[in-house]
């Protein structure tokens, strides 16, 4: 009987891969400071404080694409529910930062202003770590980790699949939006947490804290990027696409698929949380309005907009989408919606690959066409034959498989 020899495993990134990501590492840890902090403001090439701002929200909206990619791209699990786990991790960071005011607030009272304002004489037992950086670290990956562990373990048993889980990942978010506006579960209600002052006793309104804040976004949405490379290029990915691809012929190969996609779904709202940790300190506000559908379904279209089982595109995708929001919101704020609406219908019906895969597929077509020295080549095979030289077959372009939804 003869040995299955599976192919080997490719590096984690190309030659030109690493080089660009090397180039994207010195951007973000050097040149950006640079440009922010030393570089005059009246010079055309200083980085203002809003570009700082604007650029670092984009990076941590970026990690939820690149989480949206591995659960939906890799597994092929829509789900619309993922700006529960990001608004929990900023709820999370969201806390520490109003212990982090002390009595600096409006009633200088060792409580947040708005328990004093409801008249609230102590601080509720899911306030008990909260004055903690190292406890905060810890519930912002676990409190997401947690809560998707629960929910993906019964819906996953249950083999929800499909637009059904869908659905209820939609219906989870949208219970736990109206829970947090509840001004008795001690979450601030429908104004969130804002006034932030300071995080491990050093001001937040300050340029080098901003930059700060920046750089670390940066380097966890690269960190991210490289894990999730070595994720999917791992047994465990290709059990996971094996999953997307067909199911059931997965289950009849021996494999359980429950434990795969419950720990890819915990990964993935993992990722979301660290994210909307990020998110936090810099935007400077948290309410439930992070957890409303149309954040959820965004976070789908970035995805899709990109490129989805391709890691990379949904990163360009939530730039794209959010750098024209940005523009959009100023400039013609009534057509925003519209705009968004059309990019999602125009992607699903013309980019069913997204931007990566259109980009793929021209590069696909220029390799196959032949070169004037090939054409050159075919001619005096034609006039050997006797036939034209249109007769001549040109070699076939594949095109790459999406995943499926």
């Amino acid at each position: 009987m003869s040995k299955v020899v599976l192919p080997s495993k490719g590096p984690l990134l190309s030659g030109k891969g690493w080089t660009t990501f090397f180039v994207v590492l010195i951007v973000v840890c050097a040149l950006a400071p640079v440009l922010n902090i030393v570089v005059p403001a009246g010079s055309a090439l200083h980085m203002s404080d809003y570009a700082v701002a604007l650029v670092g929200k984009i990076m941590c909206y970026a990690i939820c694409a690149l989480a949206m990619d591995l659960i939906w791209g890799y597994t092929g699990i829509l789900s619309l529910g993922h700006g529960l786990f990001f608004a929990l991790g900023g709820y999370m960071m969201g806390m520490y930062l109003m212990r982090q005011i002390g009595r600096d607030g409006n009633y200088k009272s060792d409580l947040p202003d708005f328990m004093v304002f409801l008249d609230w004489k102590t601080l509720p037992w899911h306030w008990t770590f909260s004055d903690s950086f190292i406890a905060t670290l810890v519930l912002i990956v676990a409190v997401p980790g947690l809560i998707a562990f629960v929910f993906g373990f019964f819906a996953f048993r249950s083999r929800i699949k499909g637009v059904y889980f869908s659905i209820i990942t939609q219906a989870m978010t949208f219970a736990a939006m109206l829970l947090f506006f509840r001004n008795e579960t001690g979450f601030g209600g429908n104004n969130g947490f804002t006034d932030f002052k300071r995080i491990l006793g050093i001001p937040l309104a300050t340029q080098e804290m901003r930059m700060t804040l920046f750089v670390l976004t940066g380097l966890t949405l690269l960190g991210f990027f490289l894990f999730s490379k070595w994720l999917i290029g791992s047994k465990f990915g290709r059990v996971l696409q094996a999953i997307r691809d067909a199911e059931s012929r997965v289950m009849f190969s021996g494999y359980n698929p429950l434990g795969y996609k419950l720990t890819i779904w915990v990964i993935s709202a993992i990722m979301c949380g660290v994210a909307g940790a990020l998110y936090v300190p810099q935007v400077g506000i948290i309410n439930p309005g992070e957890m409303s559908a149309a954040n959820s379904i965004e976070i789908a279209i970035w995805a899709a907009v990109g490129g989805r089982a391709t890691l990379i595109g949904p990163i360009i995708g939530a730039f794209i989408v959010n750098g024209a929001k940005s523009w959009l919101t100023v400039a013609y704020p009534e057509y925003w919606l519209y705009f968004l609406g059309a990019l999602f219908i125009a992607v699903t019906l013309f980019l069913p690959n997204g931007i990566v895969g259109l980009v793929k597929k021209w590069a696909t077509r220029e390799r196959a066409t032949p070169s004037e020295g090939r054409r050159e080549v075919q001619r005096s095979m034609a006039t050997e034959q006797g036939v034209e030289p249109a007769a001549i077959t040109p070699p076939l372009a594949v095109e790459p498989k999406g995943a499926r939804a």
